[in-house]
């Protein structure tokens, strides 16, 4: 059993992810209030935790690698420091290339979403910062696995996912996005290329949400134009059914 898992973004209406590229707010309206807006919705939710990419994680971290001398070798198994009863800030990190520095973000308890293959001095400098970790088998690319463990391990119910675009791409490919929280902003980027909301780094003709279709279940207009769209991820129709 997995985590109910939403993946909540904010994009301009073309689907770009970068908000530094979006053309400005229109004359009377709120910068500020249309950023407020992705925390304030993200509140409505109740999530336990919130999951990133290595990328968006490393720009949060402060810490800085170091050496660990005589590592012991430990087995390739959770690793649950002191939580605290908070909430989970989840870094699917395969390689361990993100140095923290403390056990949270935010506040929120780091656990760490690794490959096996990380080596041990790595993991002594985790348990040194009080970080929790969890092995996406041996290439860190077993998602499904790392959330069972997230559920199992860890008791929560409920993440957002609020990765690039890439990491929600591999989410949807294996169809663990249990629905989508998307803010759209006034505002559009227009370049062809730029990174959207879900960006599946795939085989050329591959479909990553083959299988499943997407319901509106929430249309919400919010201060300043920004619109709250709400669509709950269900099996696709056999095409019998349609």
């Amino acid at each position: 059993m997995r985590p109910f898992i939403v993946c909540h973004m904010g994009t301009s209406i073309d689907g770009r992810l970068h908000p530094s590229r979006f053309t400005p707010a229109a004359e009377g309206i709120s910068v500020k209030v249309l950023r407020s807006h992705y925390e304030e919705v993200a509140g409505h939710f109740n999530a336990e935790g919130w999951i990133v990419g290595r990328k968006t994680m490393a720009e949060m971290a402060k810490g800085l690698q170091r050496a660990i001398d005589n590592a012991p070798t430990v087995a390739r198994q959770p690793h649950v420091a002191n939580r605290n009863g908070r909430d989970l800030a989840v870094a699917i990190d395969p390689s361990g290339r993100v140095h923290y520095g403390q056990d949270n973000i935010g506040g929120d308890h780091i656990v760490a979403v690794l490959g096996e293959q990380v080596p041990d001095d790595y993991l002594a400098e985790l348990r040194e910062d009080g970080v929790s970790y969890i092995f996406a088998g041996p290439k860190g690319d077993d998602l499904p696995g790392a959330m069972d463990q997230l559920a199992n391990v860890f008791g929560v119910k409920r993440l957002l996912l609020e990765g690039g675009g890439r990491i929600n791409g591999a989410f949807l490919k294996h169809r663990l996005i249990d629905e989508f929280s998307t803010l759209i902003f006034p505002a559009v980027d227009g370049l062809a290329g730029a990174s959207s909301i879900v960006d599946y780094d795939g085989a050329e003709g591959e479909r990553p949400g083959a299988g499943k279709a997407l319901r509106l279940i929430g249309c919400e207009i919010l201060e300043g134009g920004m619109v709250w769209l709400r669509h709950a991820v269900e099996d696709a129709p056999s095409a019998e059914a349609r």
